[in-house]
């Protein structure tokens, strides 16, 4: 997965092992403030610092009381854990792990703009048009009841990008998609900075704040598993 300045290794390509008294670290944060002015130090200090960190120890005092979940990577215990459809205690905590790792990688300070050339020709190929897929997905947020994510995923059978949303801590990697940007839609991420303004925050993250670079990448290492074929370059 790509490095950012959250996370240069992903704590997703972790093995949970025996004897180890930390299973799963919070990822070190370069910069607080490098976000700023469009996710603030003080929100990035309590999602970050507070709520992610609750998580992951959560999840830690989980995997000590169940020696069978020991060997698995982060991605397979979210798999595991989600059991069809019928979760697991360790499921909330351990997809909730595996989102924010993926949320905080999917930004970067300067984002935004457009999508750099091979994934915006597929967004252009399965949405019409960079507008139009900004639109679905700014309805998809907003729409979403509760707390949850909105997700731009790479869907294995239909070989082509979805909008997907999601409530909770589900996470699409269950249904075998192939995650390639994820938004936080819990209260927590945005209310300081933006209060009841979801559709502010939607807005902000797509225009200045996530990193179509990592995208791009998340793409092409999806294309190893789904022939996307050649993609179809809408006429004007």
């Amino acid at each position: 997965m790509a490095s950012c300045y959250f996370n240069p290794i992903p704590t997703s390509s972790r093995l949970i092992s025996p004897g180890l008294s930390t299973k799963f670290n919070i990822p070190k944060l370069l910069h607080r403030d490098a976000l700023e002015p469009y996710m603030s130090k003080k929100t990035i200090d309590i999602h970050w610092g507070e709520h992610q960190r609750n998580i992951i120890e959560g999840l830690n005092k989980q995997l000590e009381k169940d020696d069978i979940l020991y060997g698995y990577t982060l991605d397979d215990l979210v798999k595991v854990t989600y059991n069809n459809g019928n979760p697991s205690s360790e499921f909330n905590n351990a997809a909730e792990v595996w989102n924010h790792d993926f949320f905080w990688e999917s930004m970067k300070p300067g984002g935004g703009d457009m999508p750099i050339l091979g994934l915006l020709q597929q967004i252009e190929k399965d949405f019409g048009s960079f507008t139009n897929f900004k639109e679905k997905f700014t309805e998809a947020a907003l729409t979403l009841f509760g707390s949850g994510w909105v997700w731009l995923v790479l869907k294995r059978e239909e070989k082509q990008l979805a909008i997907v949303k999601t409530s909770n801590a589900i996470c699409p990697i269950v249904w075998d998609d192939i995650p390639i940007i994820n938004l936080d839609l819990w209260e927590h991420a945005y209310y300081l900075d933006y209060k009841n303004d979801r559709e502010q925050y939607v807005n902000v993250f797509l225009n200045h704040l996530v990193s179509w670079k990592v995208a791009a990448e998340r793409l092409t290492w999806g294309e190893a598993f789904v022939n996307l074929g050649e993609p179809k370059i809408p006429v004007a």
